[in-house]
């Protein structure tokens, strides 16, 4: 990069469950990387999200949504939230305008006062809000950090997002551009493949199904210069999770595999070809194996 005034750096999302960071997050890469749902602890790895301009490149790691673990799977999510906080150049603090200050909140502060980084508030879904009640929100999270600044957006609507982004640049520091500048995220195909297909498991089951659930793409083959055929498993606990899955006449199944693999071609730019078949593996969020296999490697953290 041969700019000297080029800015980048590492920015870390944080926040209770459902306040909207994934949503956060793809608006300002302008592409899905992160999964979208009304179920609480849908993001489960450290999802970055790349965003690149001429004067700057912020890499956003958007952390697992913050709650008490009932399980290995829910041990090792709060591990990547945490970890996420230790080498970043800025927090972002995101709540929820719809949602008091609660417990989650009240957890992510106490860590937060370690946390020796510029930490900006967002308070997210100012659209569903009265503006008149906004002073009143804020004013529930004002006093218990240092914040470097408070900044009210809408994710869904992008409002105010470009001024955060703005807030951010300035206060990062000068640095090389990290990532070619049309790459969007850095983990491999596979994993946000497998991450659109849980996406539209969630979507269409809803409280039925959602944490019982993995994908493990097994095979990413492409036949020609404009075919993909994808493979993957959907794994879950029990026979009757299964049997909600797969639907009626296979109709469930069906209908998530249209919508993945419309994103899924959206995000390769080409046809898809994508089979799909259900798995009962019991137990296997408290399976240590299990989770490495489906792609929960405390070694990437």
């Amino acid at each position: 990069m041969d700019n000297p005034n080029y800015k980048s750096g590492f920015v870390a999302l944080i926040g209770r469950p459902n306040v909207g960071k994934s949503t956060l997050l793809n608006y300002i890469v302008g592409q899905k990387v992160a999964i979208m749902s009304g179920v609480a602890q849908t993001t489960r790895n450290k999802i970055q999200g790349i965003y690149t301009s001429k004067q700057a490149q912020i890499v956003f790691i958007d952390t697992p949504g913050v709650h008490k673990p009932a399980n290995k799977l829910g041990n090792f999510m709060e591990r990547s939230t945490m970890s996420a906080l230790d080498d970043v150049d800025a927090v972002l603090f995101v709540v929820s305008a719809t949602e008091q200050r609660g417990a989650g909140d009240d957890f992510i502060i106490k860590r937060l006062k370690k946390v020796q980084r510029p930490i900006y508030l967002v308070v997210n879904k100012i659209d569903q809000v009265s503006p008149n009640d906004l002073p009143g929100i804020v004013a529930q999270y004002q006093n218990s950090l240092p914040f470097k600044s408070v900044v009210p957006v809408s994710a869904l609507q992008g409002n105010n997002v470009n001024g955060l982004i703005d807030q951010l640049v300035a206060g990062l520091p000068h640095g090389p551009q990290y990532y070619p500048a049309d790459q969007i995220s850095d983990h491999p195909e596979r994993f946000v493949i497998a991450e659109m297909i849980r996406e539209k498991i969630f979507m269409l089951t809803r409280d039925e199904v959602p944490h019982s659930v993995a994908v493990d793409v097994t095979s990413v083959k492409r036949e020609d210069a404009e075919h993909v055929h994808i493979s993957a498993n959907i794994i879950v606990e029990r026979p009757g999770q299964k049997g909600i899955i797969i639907g009626r006449r296979g109709q469930m199944l069906k209908k998530i595999g249209t919508m993945a693999r419309h994103d899924i071609e959206h995000l390769l730019g080409d046809k898809v070809f994508l089979q799909l078949w259900v798995k009962v593996v019991p137990g296997w969020r408290d399976k240590s194996t299990l989770l490495k296999d489906y792609g929960y490697r405390d070694k990437d953290y």
